[in-house]
C-alpha cells in the first residue's frame, strides 16, 4: 500500500502531479511579457485559487483549467469572477 497522500483541494504543486506542472510551467515560460500576468497578480490569483472549492487535484471543477496555467495571462478571468 502506497502511504504517501495526494492532495486533492490543492493546485498542482501540492497534488503529486508534478509531470503536468513541469509541462504547465514549461507553457508559462512561453508566454509573451505582453500577455504575462505581472508577478505580484499571478501570487494574489493563485492564493485565491487555491482556497477555493471547486479546486480538485489540481484543476478548477468550473472550466477543467490548471489554475496555475490560467492565472498567468494577464487578461484571463476567474470563471467563478473570484478574480
Amino acid at each position: 500500500m502506497n502511504d504517501e497522500r495526494v492532495c486533492r483541494r490543492c493546485l498542482l504543486l501540492e497534488s503529486g502531479k508534478t509531470d503536468i506542472l513541469k509541462t504547465v510551467r514549461e507553457h508559462i515560460e512561453k508566454i509573451s511579457p505582453e500577455e504575462k500576468t505581472e508577478s505580484e497578480l499571478y501570487k494574489t490569483r493563485i492564493d485565491i485559487c487555491s482556497k477555493c472549492d471547486f479546486l480538485e487535484d489540481g484543476t478548477c471543477l468550473k472550466c477543467g483549467c490548471y489554475p496555475e496555467f490560467r492565472a498567468a495571462f494577464g487578461k484571463n478571468r476567474c470563471p467563478y469572477k473570484k478574480w
